[in-house]
């Protein structure tokens, strides 16, 4: 039974290995590149590779190459490590110090915020007013265009295709929050044009009321680990600025 739980820790352990370089350097993981780091053979990381690959959790895009993660393999990844996710504490107070700066309008404390959010998870976000449908602020699309995947033309036309069609985005966005972040992977947004890419939500308050939401877009192989507890800690930070308004 030790053994059992011990194989299937390391399994577990080599999955978030894979999908952490992946995420980092956007190239296939070959079994050689986690060997010495789990003291295993290559062969040995193979076989792994194949049970997970078996399981859906990883993929190959070429017959003898390294495997890349699949939807699964991120949801697994989210879900797994999503309760040991923290924001450095520094990095908190840079946020909390772009708060500091006393807004009078709500439009400047969101658009303000939009701006934060991109440039802390170098991801587009998306802030959305709930009462105003056509209230939305955008920032950082030229950052989602830094990632490799969109040196592919067509990737980038459907970016801006799905940012053009505010409504579609918004019905996502508003969808019902289970969690105090909610994150769509792949095909969990609806959308197979946007099969491709990750939504990170979180709401924001006024007076304890919810006002509205806040977003992350990224492609599926986004830095979860830091995104996701950015946009926590930002709803925070603009939920109290917004009770001194």
């Amino acid at each position: 039974m030790v053994r059992t739980v011990d194989y299937e820790s390391r399994k577990e352990s080599i999955l978030a290995a894979t999908i952490n370089s992946y995420i980092q350097d956007a190239i296939p993981v070959a079994s050689e590149d986690l060997a010495k780091e789990f003291n295993l053979s290559s062969a040995t990381i193979r076989n792994i590779f194949a049970e997970l690959e078996t399981e859906g959790y990883l993929t190959h895009p070429y017959t003898s190459g390294g495997r890349i993660p699949t939807s699964k393999g991120y949801r697994y990844y989210v879900d797994f490590l999503i309760s040991q996710m923290e924001l450095l504490q520094g990095e908190k107070e840079r946020i909390a110090r772009q708060y500091q700066k006393k807004m009078r309008k709500l439009d400047e404390a969101l658009e303000k915020t939009s701006e934060i959010i991109s440039k802390t998870t170098h991801y587009t976000a998306i802030v959305s007013l709930s009462e105003l449908k056509d209230k939305v602020f955008y920032r950082g699309v030229s950052r989602i265009l830094e990632q490799p995947e969109f040196r592919n033309l067509e990737n980038v036309r459907l970016l801006l295709e799905i940012m053009e069609d505010r409504g579609r985005l918004m019905n996502i966005i508003n969808r019902q929050l289970n969690n105090k972040v909610q994150v769509y992977i792949g095909s969990e947004l609806g959308c197979p044009e946007m099969s491709s890419y990750s939504l990170v939500v979180s709401s924001y308050k006024f007076k304890n009321e919810p006002l509205g939401r806040l977003a992350v877009l990224g492609p599926i192989r986004m830095e979860y680990n830091h995104a996701i507890p950015a946009l926590q800690y930002i709803s925070g930070v603009l939920s109290d600025a917004l009770d001194d308004f």
